[in-house]
């Protein structure tokens, strides 16, 4: 996975926590789901780097 690419899945799952914490004080269900949303997008970042380095030659 690119560094770019790397940096983009971290900010945004730091992003969707710290909104999720916010959220925390107003509606309980709105901070659940951006929870999921940032457990989805950590999922999706593991998943993009299993195939980025399954499309990668061995190093040898």
């Amino acid at each position: 996975m690119s560094k770019g690419l790397a940096l983009w899945f971290a900010l945004s799952s730091i992003l969707l926590l710290a909104a999720a914490s916010i959220a925390l004080t107003y509606q309980v269900w709105i901070a659940l789901l951006l929870g999921l949303l940032c457990i989805l997008n950590i999922g999706l970042g593991f998943i993009v780097k299993a195939r980025t380095r399954q499309k990668q030659p061995p190093l040898e």
